[in-house]
């Protein structure tokens, strides 16, 4: 695909995004189980890695079982790490459904997404059941609690992620990084430009 019919394209599979992950968020039968916290300082880490550096790997377990290392995936694709909050929150509830949307732009990415959060394995059971099936793995911090969100410098003071964005290329070399407020969604274009730049 040309790069300009590309972010013609662009627009309208943000408006997608945007509309599909906001419908999950409103069924009524996830909604009542939603906690809405107030509003959070938008971010509160110090980043313990920088753009070029070797993402930290780590092992993981997987909601779908097993675990998961970032290591596997070294020469074979590039992997976004999708860091969030907190299961049952509103902005965390809407942004993961959301990916569903675009696995195809991951494929033709040679990527793959990985979401963690420091959540325990029942709580993620539970909460991607009611979002309905997500393509991606999603990977449980909780014990050591936060040991990976640490390693990456996104743990914040109260135990919880930041909303982070890691994009990491086959060779395992960081390649981008978005520390998000956490009380926003990120923006899917940033996602796409970057995994487009991987692969020219």
């Amino acid at each position: 695909m040309k790069k300009s019919n590309c972010f013609s394209v662009l627009p309208g599979i943000v408006l997608i995004f945007f509309l599909a992950a906001t419908a999950y968020g409103l069924s009524d039968a996830f909604k009542d189980n939603i906690y809405h916290p107030e509003n959070l300082k938008p971010t509160d880490s110090v980043l313990k890695v920088k753009v070029g550096d070797r993402a930290p790997d780590f092992t993981l377990p997987a909601v779908s079982g097993g675990k998961i290392s970032l290591s596997r995936y070294l020469g074979k694709k590039n992997v976004v790490i999708s860091f969030v909050p907190a299961a049952w929150t509103p902005v965390c509830s809407d942004q993961w459904p959301g990916y569903n949307i675009v696995e195809d732009l991951f494929n033709k990415n040679d990527a793959i997404l990985l979401g963690i959060t420091v959540d325990n394995i029942p709580t993620l059971f539970a909460w991607t059941n009611q979002m309905g099936n997500l393509w991606f793995p999603v990977l449980s911090d909780f014990w050591p609690h936060g040991r990976t969100a640490d390693a990456y410098g996104v743990l914040r003071s109260d135990g919880i992620t930041e909303r982070a964005l890691f994009i990491i290329d086959k060779k395992g070399i960081i390649r981008d990084i978005n520390v998000n407020d956490i009380n926003k969604r990120p923006r899917l274009e940033s996602i796409v430009r970057e995994l487009e730049k991987l692969n020219k």
